[in-house]
């Protein structure tokens, strides 16, 4: 996909942007597309049971041009396992991270735009609704 070209107020050229509309979607794997399986049971991730509903959204959302990136605190030892589960599943996708760090209660901070949706049961289309956030006391 091209990005989009972006310049600060000087000029300079800053980190560019995906195209207006497109997402840049970080998916989960344990818990989220699979049933939640921890690094010390590599054994069960081969067989591990497809989350309804997770394959068809996503594959339709890489369908539409956004960019999907499997992010799991699956260590490198267990990429084989993991690239064979998600291509036996017919997940589409651009790339796969390993090494997230362990125990949830994530806060990402950047300096692009960041949403975050918690995968609780099922798979749906995303809707909007208004949250509480925590933002830095000088924005």
């Amino acid at each position: 996909m091209d990005l989009n070209k972006v310049f600060d107020d000087s000029g300079k050229t800053v980190s560019p942007i995906l195209p207006e509309g497109k997402k840049n979607f970080l998916i989960d794997i344990d818990g989220t597309i699979s049933e939640d399986v921890p690094n010390e049971e590599p054994e069960r991730m081969e067989d591990a049971y497809l989350i309804p509903g997770a394959r068809e959204m996503i594959n339709e959302w890489y369908d539409e041009g956004h960019i999907i990136t499997f992010f799991t605190s699956r260590i490198e030892d267990h990429r084989e396992v993991t690239e064979k589960w998600l291509n036996k599943h017919g997940f589409k996708y651009h790339g796969l991270l390993m090494g997230k760090p362990r125990g949830g209660n994530y806060h990402w901070i950047d300096n692009h735009i960041v949403r975050a949706t918690q995968f609780k049961t099922k798979w749906d289309e995303l809707v909007d609704k208004e949250t509480k956030i925590q933002v830095f006391k000088g924005d």
